[in-house]
């Protein structure tokens, strides 16, 4: 039998928690988003139009970075607060590459490493996949 490879992320619109599963203790990975405060003032100061353009490329990257990574998993959890993780499997969901992947998407509060880190436990544990 081939072994199912796992990972949550919890995600927001700037960071993005990963945890691998099976793992004991699970660590978490992090991907950030580069549209920091300060690239949003320095963008804002050459006016609204340039900074809204930024930040949908600097989005735009940090979805693609975390989409290739998707693509090395079989079962994939994304929750969080926002909709970050609606809009990341609406970047992949109709593209062939992805078609063999089971993404879950849950809606969760903000929460501790502990927390997420419990949440994946929970539900690949449960057998929801």
């Amino acid at each position: 039998m081939i072994k199912k490879t796992k990972i949550g992320i919890w995600m927001d619109h700037s960071v993005a928690n990963l945890m691998d599963y099976p793992a004991a203790p699970i660590l978490t990975r992090r991907i950030e988003c580069n549209f920091t405060s300060k690239a949003k003032e320095e963008a804002i100061t050459r006016g609204e139009s340039t900074m809204h353009t930024k930040e949908q490329g600097e989005q735009a990257d940090y979805y693609r970075e975390l989409s290739d990574l998707i693509r090395k998993y079989d079962e994939v959890l994304l929750f969080g607060p926002t909709e970050a993780k609606t809009e990341l499997f609406n970047t992949f969901k109709n593209n062939h590459l992805f078609s063999k992947i089971k993404v879950e998407i849950r809606p969760t509060d903000k929460m501790t490493e502990n927390q997420q880190h419990a949440f994946v436990n929970s539900y690949f544990k449960a057998g929801v996949t």
